[in-house]
């Protein structure tokens, strides 16, 4: 395949509007070719933005003969209905995380994926960042000994009264919106034979959705991860690695602007340290993987299907979401987070 793949986007969201058709329109390997969105003016107006031509609805960018790939940031819960549309159009897939709600119909996604040989990638940004890489490389050389435990928290304000975060039908909640990104990091920092041993569900006045939650994992020789999320808290992106020597500490961990300089700091018996490390643009680093995975038509990474039966197996711990208080719900603020993703 050669060129840039051309895109297709199902829906205007605003993660994509504002977050990641900035970065793929400026990106050398991507070109935008369809916008697709239920609302033709919304349709129009991104197109005019951001390049490409609107289409009305979503079938439309699928029937496409000039998209190679479809990014979708539809809600959650639409995620296993029209990623596996996109894949029988014959499609390459960016899906908006979690992929599913469900470690069953991930595990579907996927096989299905890996049977066309077509590339599914779940929209994890993070985790492209090199800082931690870094942060396993301190590990990995003992700079805090011999890891104990990771503690790893990531908490929003409150979405506005109306956003989808709201809504059970389309796959809200904090665990969905939130949770999933110290989870990532557990995975991404700890290795996939975590287990939980211990979570909680919290529903704040008057929502049907979970807005906090923690959880307890371990891995089989014993090392911890406490993780903490929530919807609607102060802004806190952080997580810490505890040695028998010292511990590493990682502020703005999942969603740090492009001319950050990472904010990592060494703690040990002399003192504490920052670790020097270069400002690095995550969605671009993202997008050139995707790029990367398109055209080797990778199989799907399996930290994905992992997540998703962590996420499974953290939920049916829980179970159902505690009700902190009961009452009307308040009128939601406006998030001030300007860069999840």
């Amino acid at each position: 395949m050669s060129g840039p793949l051309r895109l297709g986007l199902l829906g205007c969201a605003d993660i994509a509007v504002r977050r990641m058709l900035p970065a793929i329109a400026a990106h050398p390997d991507l070109e935008i070719a369809v916008i697709g969105s239920r609302d033709p003016d919304r349709a129009k107006a991104v197109a005019e933005r951001f390049g490409g031509r609107p289409a009305a609805g979503y079938d439309a960018v699928l029937a496409a003969d000039d998209v190679d790939l479809v990014y979708a940031p539809v809600p959650a819960a639409l995620h296993e209905t029209w990623v596996a549309a996109a894949l029988d159009a014959g499609k390459h897939v960016l899906a908006e995380k979690p992929l599913t709600l469900d470690a069953e119909h991930t595990r579907r996604l996927l096989d299905r994926a890996a049977g066309l040989g077509l590339a599914l990638v779940e929209n994890v940004l993070f985790v492209h960042h090199p800082q931690h890489a870094a942060v396993r490389r301190l590990v990995a050389d003992g700079a805090i000994g011999e890891l104990r435990s990771l503690h790893a928290t990531f908490t929003v304000p409150e979405p506005p009264e109306d956003d989808i975060r709201h809504r059970p039908e389309l796959g809200g909640g904090a665990l969905w919106d939130v949770g999933v990104y110290p989870l990532r990091a557990a995975l991404h920092l700890l290795g996939p034979r975590l287990t939980v041993t211990g979570a909680a569900l919290t529903a704040g006045t008057g929502r049907r959705v979970d807005t906090a939650g923690a959880a307890l994992l371990r891995t089989p020789d014993g090392i911890t991860a406490q993780l903490t999320f929530g919807m609607a808290h102060a802004y806190r992106a952080r997580y810490e690695l505890h040695g028998s020597t010292g511990r590493i500490t990682v502020d703005r961990a999942y969603t740090p602007p492009a001319d950050l300089t990472p904010l990592v700091r060494l703690h040990g018996p002399d003192g504490s340290r920052d670790v020097p490390l270069a400002p690095a643009d995550q969605v671009e680093r993202a997008l050139t993987a995707l790029v990367t995975a398109v055209r080797r038509r990778s199989a799907p990474d399996p930290a994905v299907l992992r997540q998703a039966e962590l996420l499974t197996e953290l939920r049916r711990y829980a179970g159902p979401p505690d009700p902190r208080t009961t009452g009307p719900a308040r009128p939601g603020q406006a998030r001030s987070d300007p860069d999840l993703t």
